[in-house]
């Protein structure tokens, strides 16, 4: 018996040869990923099992000690300098998107109530910094920050630091060049939340009595979840491996995980080490993508 054939494009193909024709036309997207994405992410596993050599070489015999060394069990007991290191990076993300959700939530608001001729412009205002360096604008904060500059002057000023130092180097410059770094990762899913959104659901809460704060939990927060996961994803993810920020508005003082596999991979020369260190951050990415993913089922479910 022949098999069936499904009209495809006007074109009568029997599933086989859909099949192989879905197969011949995503070859070289998945040929790409192989080679250049699942390759190297193998090799480094496999690195991570490895031990390093008398003179920074890749060598047998296979071995966990890398795992068990950044988990704090080294030759000398217990360290907990890299599990330290891990939760500081976690803790620096986690504050990032927290402060970039707290200023890009009422941004997204005011855009989406823009008039239609403005939202354009308010849009690429969001976006403009990214069309100069990230070094660029590290080292603009570097100057804007300095103890001679007048936002330095105006916190001492008013008490929030010494009259003879500045906003940098410190932890005060760092979360302000990283809160303005990933501020549009974070607005930007939420104004594509708020331009959805349906408000005679909350003009309906206010007609029943309900304060604003009820308001804005029951009837615009689930609304704006999918804008808002999405959004803390993309902050969160890449500012838990950001280095550059930090290292340059902080003075080299708070070594980040991003730190020790530059480090590692440098002029450490630990390459499995490194590794282990980078399956070990790729896992904390993943963990966090499930994570949101989940989150965002239930949105749906809802």
């Amino acid at each position: 018996m022949p098999a069936p054939r499904r009209i495809h494009h006007g074109e009568p193909l029997t599933r086989h040869a859909l099949a192989w024709r879905a197969a011949f036309g995503n070859a070289p997207a998945l040929l790409w990923l192989l080679l250049f994405f699942v390759g190297p992410l193998l090799l480094i596993v496999g690195v991570s099992f490895l031990t390093r050599g008398e003179y920074g070489t890749i060598e047998k015999p296979w071995t966990l000690e890398n795992y068990r060394r950044l988990a704090g069990f080294g030759l000398l007991g217990y360290d907990s300098l890299y599990p330290a290191i891990l939760a500081r990076s976690l803790a620096l993300g986690f504050a990032t998107a927290a402060l970039t959700l707290l200023f890009a939530l009422p941004l997204a608001f005011f855009i989406a109530r823009l008039p239609a001729r403005w939202k354009t412009p308010a849009l690429t205002l969001v976006v403009i910094p990214f069309w100069t360096s990230l070094l660029i604008r590290t080292y603009a904060w570097q100057i804007l920050l300095a103890p001679e500059s007048w936002l330095s002057r105006a916190a001492a000023a008013v008490g929030l630091i010494d009259a003879d130092s500045g906003l940098y180097p410190g932890t005060v410059a760092v979360y302000v060049g990283m809160v303005c770094d990933y501020l549009p990762f974070m607005t930007l899913p939420l104004y594509a939340s708020v331009e959805k959104l349906d408000w005679t659901l909350a003009e309906a809460a206010m007609d029943l009595g309900a304060h604003r704060w009820n308001v804005f939990r029951h009837a615009v927060l689930p609304q704006i979840k999918p804008g808002l996961l999405a959004g803390f994803v993309l902050v969160f993810l890449p500012a838990t491996g950001q280095f550059v920020i930090p290292d340059l508005l902080g003075g080299a003082k708070t070594v980040l995980i991003g730190n020790v596999i530059q480090q590692q991979f440098g002029s450490a020369g630990d390459w499995p080490f490194g590794a282990a260190i980078a399956v070990v951050s790729l896992l904390v990415v993943m963990l966090g993508l499930w994570f949101a993913g989940r989150k965002g089922r239930e949105v749906e479910l809802l």
